[in-house]
């Protein structure tokens, strides 16, 4: 017991001991703990509440951001634009020309400083803001900076609450709700909040955001909207609106509304307190902040962000000429669209979701346009979604119509006067004027622009008049939306459509009509049966219209892809890239008569691809599936006949790109069955090329090999190599020659042959830097490589170490035929080794050895060492192609010995090869003088005239004509 009582004691003694050391001494948890209580106690606040899940509401980026690799946050990448505040009597000036800002002398105003109070305001009342913009100028990202800011503290401080509204979301609501009811069911932490409740003056602390008004049916009539001042009474929401924006409604509280340039009057002059136009990016440097706020934020590696950086200075460059980029750009939706597409042509990662450039600019439209309707104006009392259509169908039947006719006829500007009659030329109803009014008020400008580079890739009877022109804001957008118009299917004649209306109106009955005419058909006398039998006949007559016109659309993309007048132009996605950086440097060359139009084709395959269609439907564009499956059947067979005849490099990297937007591996592998080599020789290459090239090819199956594979002279990189892996698993004769690889693009070769499912047989690594470092790595794939039976290692940098690593290693190898060593650095014991390797080798039986510093006396013993010991010629025979000549005969190989000469002379080093050559003619003269036919000295004859050509091509530096 009195153990027990001593220990109570000193738990005791050690309980108040230690309140006294925390008291004296506190420890960080203490300070921990008034900061949490501190913090639960502003996280019972609702004004607390609501910032934070307003600020994570409006943190979430939309999918199409994350196709920059997450490396972005609204914070980061907003650039403002250019907010300029109007007086009333200005609010209807629009800018007509992207370079007409930079004359505005108003300074650019915050969103902030617009509600800075003002003499001329009435006293304990609100400010009512309206910020307008065209499409695409940046009022949702204003807004939506605006709210992330104001939750963080940095503006609009003293509001202390701030509640956005989508006018989207207001329009579709049906039942009647007070204002605070409203609020409470949009944001459940601010129901019954006493700023909201009318008393006193509260509400003066209070910001109403409501975003994209055009799309509220607001009717300001007393006899339309009935006067309110009670926040609890349960109004319609246009009603609730209307009465806020009169101030009978928290006349204190402050109002920011954005909208639309044709919803500009919906709201009464004196209903607003300030009006404020959002012009975009007005000048280069706003376009150029926001470029690199996107492009520059990279992971942070050395090389992309240097690259990014390249590009940058590229865009920068291009923007100050006032190119037609700088046009487009004006507006940040089409930075946007510059910045996604240089991230899909230079940062293409194979580890990140599939992207497609058609993808890109689908995403582009439903970022713009998704939800947009193009409505019937004010004054109806028609329901507000009763009266809307899809605002982008409009823009297809319209100005898709315009570019399909741009495309049709190879033309890229349009005259004012035909814009009125492809837009606007068959309107007829009051309603349709109305939809044309505010199309061309809130829409027209984003699509086409007047065109600042005057002259170019215009008909000549166009560029020297004086009317002005029109041009897409980026030439892309004219072939995009000219396949959407045909894909679409809104390029019927008349008889498909008519055709069209009756199957479907007939289609829907026609399980009851069948059930009658069987029943009538006793009764009916023929000739009138014949009649309705035909009528049921009637969607069968459609279907077949219908095919022939899905199969038109697959015989239209196959001959615009593989038109012969742009056979030779620049494949698509360099066309797509000198387009956003230009083209520094000398001109590329054009062989077709103005612009080609080659990503029309591509385009209309990507649009049929699931995820684009989904995105379309979307935005009211429906593709049906029987359309795409009809294409496609058409589409396999146009592309195989196509193939079937030889295509240049830039058209086969045409069909591999329309082959990867389209997204349908099956069709993909029919279409690349039926391909045999792949040549794309001096394309040049890039991470975005070599990830479609293995995208396509690992469409098809495991049993398909591709006989030749040319990737010579295509700027690879070891990262591309990394990219190329699938599909040289599917190559037999692989070419990478003039690539510029080194040591460390062998070790991924070396795997690649060490892995049992390579098939490759004939490796062409020519003129690639490898030394003997790369070379030695190489050899290592040789004991467990049996498919290898061609190697070339011809201008690697071999040297008389590797080169008798290699003779060593040989005999590991059983299945090499042939092997190539020419113009490297082997001396003549090192090569010595190698022809005795080679014969002793049981498949070897080509050795190549010229271009290498051999002595004379090397020479003739290598002809030697190729020969068979064995008196009986039971030994193998090599052939050793070392010179022109072998001794004091002409060698059989020196015709293909020169040609390898001429075709590669123009990248070598030019004075070892005269060097060469002209140890060539010494031996052929020595060879000459020691022959007594006259027929003998004549083959000399002919074979110096061969080598002295060649000297000449080289001095004069002539290409080689073949």
């Amino acid at each position: 017991m009195s153990v027990y009582l001593q220990l109570s004691q000193l738990l005791s003694l050690w309980r108040w001991k230690r309140k006294v050391d925390v008291s004296l001494y506190p420890a960080p948890g203490f300070h921990f703990h008034r900061v949490f209580c501190a913090t639960t106690s502003s996280e019972t606040d609702p004004i607390e509440i609501h910032k934070k899940k307003l600020f994570l509401w409006f943190s979430h980026l939309p999918q199409e951001e994350r196709q920059f690799g997450g490396y972005f946050s609204p914070e980061t990448m907003h650039v403002d634009p250019l907010i300029v505040e109007k007086k009333p009597e200005e609010r209807a000036g629009l800018v007509s020309s992207p370079f007409q800002t930079q004359a505005i002398s108003s300074p650019s105003v915050t969103v902030e400083q617009l509600f800075e109070s003002t003499g001329n305001c009435c006293e304990g009342r609100g400010l009512n803001v309206l910020l307008y913009g065209a499409v695409g100028t940046g009022k949702s990202t204003v807004v939506r900076k605006l709210v992330l800011d104001w939750c963080s503290g940095t503006t609009l401080t003293h509001f202390k609450l701030l509640v956005p509204f989508s006018c989207e979301d207001l329009s579709q609501l049906s039942k009647v709700a007070s204002l605070r009811d409203m609020v409470g069911r949009k944001y459940l932490h601010l129901t019954k909040h006493p700023l909201l409740s009318g008393e006193g003056d509260q509400a003066k602390n209070v910001l109403f955001l409501f975003n994209g008004m055009e799309k509220m049916n607001l009717d300001f009539r007393i006899g339309s909207s009935e006067l309110c001042s009670d926040p609890n009474e349960a109004l319609p929401p246009g009603v609730v609106v209307v009465n806020l924006l009169r101030k009978y409604l928290l006349p204190e509280a402050s109002i920011l509304v954005t909208t639309r340039l044709s919803a500009l009057d919906r709201i009464p002059q004196k209903y607003v307190s300030r009006y404020a136009q959002i012009f975009g990016f007005n000048d280069p440097d706003r376009q150029r902040a926001y470029f690199t706020s996107r492009l520059l934020q990279q992971s942070g590696e050395t090389a992309p962000y240097q690259e990014a950086q390249a590009l940058v200075e590229l865009l920068y460059l291009n923007l100050q000429r006032e190119s037609q980029l700088a046009a487009a750009c004006f507006l940040p939706s089409y930075c946007w669209l510059t910045c996604a597409t240089l991230h899909f042509l230079h940062f293409t990662d194979a580890k990140a979701p599939i992207r497609t450039l058609t993808g890109i600019y689908t995403s582009f439209l439903r970022l713009n346009f998704g939800g947009e309707v193009l409505g019937t104006g004010t004054g109806t009392n028609v329901p507000i979604q009763e009266q809307q259509s899809s605002l982008m169908l409009y823009v297809v039947r319209t100005v898709g119509k315009l570019a399909f006719d741009g495309v049709a006829y190879k033309r890229t500007s349009f005259s004012e006067k035909e814009l009125e009659q492809w837009i606007g030329g068959k309107t007829k109803t009051d309603e349709e004027l109305r939809q044309l009014a505010m199309f061309q008020t809130d829409v027209l400008d984003f699509f086409l622009v007047p065109c600042v580079e005057s002259g170019k890739h215009l008909p000549k009877e166009l560029s020297e008049s004086d009317e002005r022109q029109y041009v897409f804001s980026v030439p892309e957008m004219q072939e995009y939306l000219a396949a959407l118009y045909v894909v679409l299917g809104e390029n019927k004649s008349a008889l498909e459509k008519l055709t069209g209306q009756v199957s479907v109106a007939i289609g829907q009955a026609s399980e009851d009509v069948g059930a009658l005419f069987n029943i009538l058909s006793k009764f009916i006398p023929l000739r009138i049966f014949a009649v309705f039998n035909l009528i049921k006949l009637f969607p069968k007559l459609y279907e077949k219209i219908s095919t022939y016109n899905k199969g038109s659309i697959a015989r239209t993309m196959a001959a615009e892809l593989f038109r012969t007048e742009d056979s030779n132009n620049e494949d698509v996605l360099d066309q797509v890239e000198q387009t956003l950086l230009g083209v520094h440097g000398p001109q590329p060359k054009q062989y077709s008569e103005g612009k080609p139009f080659e990503l029309y084709p591509i385009f209309m395959g990507g649009l049929l691809h699931y995820g684009n269609r989904v995105l379309l439907q979307q935005l009211g564009c429906t593709i049906q599936s029987t359309t795409v499956a009809q294409i496609t059947r058409a589409l396999r067979k146009y592309l195989v006949r196509e193939l079937s005849k030889p295509q240049p490099p830039e058209e086969l990297m045409d069909l591999l790109v329309l082959l990867y937007e389209f997204q349908n591996p099956r069709l993909t592998a029919e279409v690349i069955a039926t391909i045999r080599a792949i040549p794309l020789s001096n394309i040049r290459m890039t991470p975005l090329k070599c990830f479609i090239l293995s995208s396509v090819l690992s469409c098809t199956p495991a049993s398909y090999h591709l006989e030749r594979l040319d990737l010579s002279s295509c700027l690879l990189t070891n990262d591309m190599l990394q990219i190329l892996w699938p599909a040289f698993r599917h190559t037999r004769n692989l070419n990478l020659q003039f690539n510029s690889l080194g040591p460390d693009s062998c070790i991924i070769l070396r795997d690649l042959l060490r892995n049992p499912k390579s098939a490759i047989r004939s490796l062409q690594l020519c003129d690639n830097p490898l030394q003997d470092s790369g070379v030695r790595t190489l050899l290592e794939a040789l004991p467990e490589n049996q498919s290898l039976t061609h190697l070339s290692l011809m201008h690697t940098g071999l040297g008389d170490q590797a080169a008798l690593e290699l003779a060593g290693k040989l005999q590991q190898h059983t299945g090499l035929q042939e092997l190539n060593v020419a113009y490297n650095n082997i001396r003549d014991n090192a090569a010595l080794a190698l022809v005795d390797a080679c014969r002793e080798h049981p498949s070897i039986h080509t050795l190549h050895l010229y271009l290498n510093p051999l002595s004379d006396v090397g020479k003739k013993s290598l002809y030697v060492r190729g020969v068979p010991k064995s008196q009986d010629g039971s030994g193998r025979k090599v052939r050793v192609l070392a010179s022109v000549t072998e001794g004091s005969d002409i060698s059989e190989d020196w015709h293909p010995i020169l040609r390898v000469i001429r075709e590669n002379a123009s990248s070598w080093d030019r004075q070892r090869v005269k060097q060469q050559l002209k140890i060539f003619l010494r031996d052929l003269e020595w060879g000459r003088q020691q022959q007594q036919s006259l027929w003998k000295r004549l083959h000399f004859r002919r074979v110096e005239k061969g080598v002295r050509k060649t000297l000449q091509m080289l001095e004069k530096d002539a290409p080689y004509t073949g």
